[in-house]
């Protein structure tokens, strides 16, 4: 039981390092009182656990919507600092429109990491495997899954399309992150509760 508990707390304590830019505010948010004292603002999205955060930008730097940054604790090149996590709804209208094709993108560039995903994946009540938490995926998907990855694990996601009869699995994986992140879940896969 103590090793759970440590990999909680690690888990807890990881921050994300880098982020991708979902949109720019060149004045801050528009609910800021007064003009003069707005700042360049940045709603970004962690790369490892898709935490939202809103930042501020260093003076005189430019980003590109969808471009990677440093967010880490040390030398930030365009990031003057963490202003505070955010929620969905407090996403502004751009970042809402890009944030389901660059989650997409992610989650196609990484995919290793949600294949091991599919390698791994216990259950989170006795009644409930973290598979079955994934839309589309039943009972009967979830048990020809795990039957599958004890006589082989999965290689990629092709092999487990191959392998299970499941048909893109990156929409699956993907519906999910936007779903954890839009939603209250009670569990998280992916993500980390605001």
């Amino acid at each position: 039981m103590a090793i759970h508990e440590d990999e909680y707390l690690q888990r807890r304590h990881v921050y994300e390092e880098h982020a991708y830019v979902l949109d720019f505010l060149p004045y801050g948010r528009s609910s800021e009182k007064s003009r003069h004292l707005a700042v360049p603002t940045v709603q970004i999205m962690g790369e490892q656990f898709f935490t939202l955060l809103e930042a501020e930008l260093k003076i005189g730097a430019t980003v590109l919507v969808h471009e990677r940054i440093y967010i880490g604790r040390d030398r930030r090149e365009k990031v003057d600092r963490i202003l505070t996590r955010i929620s969905y709804e407090q996403l502004t209208a751009n970042a809402k429109a890009e944030i389901a094709p660059l989650i997409s993108e992610l989650v196609k560039t990484q995919e290793k990491r949600f294949v091991d995903f599919f390698n791994n994946s216990q259950p989170v009540t006795p009644r409930m495997h973290s598979l079955e938490l994934l839309p589309g995926i039943g009972k009967k998907s979830m048990w020809q899954i795990v039957n599958m990855r004890e006589r082989k694990p999965f290689t990629s996601y092709k092999d487990i399309q191959e392998r299970t009869g499941l048909s893109d699995i990156p929409r699956i994986v993907s519906k999910r992150i936007i779903e954890e992140l839009s939603t209250e879940s009670k569990y998280r896969l992916f993500t980390r509760a605001v």
